[in-house]
Formats: structure tokens, sequence, C-alpha cells
């Protein structure tokens, strides 16, 4: 299997990360913005954000990017995983679940009681995943975001 592991600052494998970045954003037919941009956000991580890598070879295979929450029920820490991607041409090998392993290990290391994510709603592989990982969808919560001019317009 392939090795994980949580992405250090300035680890050698930030290149890496970024090129399967930019892959990630083909795939979801976003903008990407230039390689140099990227490393450089990969360098500033908020405090809090920790990404895992999926490495082999100074080739990163998947990601898994996550941050602390809090609080959860009963007042206890959580983690929010704000993306798992795993490279086209490696899919169907376990890395997805792989990645969310080690990150339930992490949660449980760490006495967080639970992780937290979000998927489109129309991707039924990926609901599918989710659900055989234990995963239940929560039905009777809602994903908001407040970003772009609504994000200025509150800030004043």
């Amino acid at each position: 299997m392939v090795p994980i592991r949580l992405l250090r600052p300035d680890d050698p494998a930030l290149p890496a990360l970024a090129i399967l970045m930019e892959e990630m954003q083909a795939h979801y037919r976003v903008a990407c913005p230039p390689r140099s941009e990227i490393i450089a956000g990969l360098k500033a991580i908020p405090s809090g954000a920790e990404i895992l890598v999926a490495e082999e070879q100074q080739r990163v295979h998947g990601f898994a990017s996550f941050s602390g929450i809090y609080p959860g029920p009963g007042l206890k820490p959580g983690l929010f995983l704000k993306e798992l991607y795993v490279a086209g041409s490696e899919r169907r090998r376990g890395l997805g679940r792989a990645l969310m392993q080690k990150l339930a290990s992490l949660a449980m290391e760490r006495g967080l009681s639970r992780i937290d994510w979000t998927a489109d709603a129309e991707n039924a592989r990926l609901l599918a995943f989710h659900e055989e990982l234990g995963g239940a969808c929560k039905p009777d919560k809602l994903f908001s975001r407040l970003d772009g001019e609504a994000l200025a317009q509150l800030a004043g």
C-alpha cells in the first residue's frame, strides 16, 4: 500500500501535491491558479488546517485536507474533511479508503469524536463510497456558504 503521512511545512512533496491539485481542479472543471501560487498557498496553510498525502516515489497519488472543529455533540471536538482526492490513474486501488482510515486513526489518537464532510448530492458513486465507509448522510443538516460579494457585504 502507498504510505500515507502528514504534510509538513516546506515539505519536499509540495510540487507533487500541486500537480495533483491541478488535476483535481481540471476534474471539477474549475479555474486553477498557476503552480507557483498553489505551492505558495500550501506553504501558507492556515493554522489548524492539515493535509494527509499518499505518496510513493516522489509522486502524490491522493490527499485529504482537514481541520479541527469545535464544538460537536456533547461539546466534543472533531474534524472537518474539506477535500479528499485521489489521482484518476490511481482510483480503485483503495487509496480513498486508506486516506479515510488514516484520518479516522488520527481523530481517535487526538481524542476527537467525529469527522464531518460534504458531498455533491448528485454524485451517486461518491455517496456510495461514503456509505461504504460507514458515513451517514444527515438530511436534517444543510450546508451553507458565505463568499464573494455576500461575504464582502456582511464584512462591511
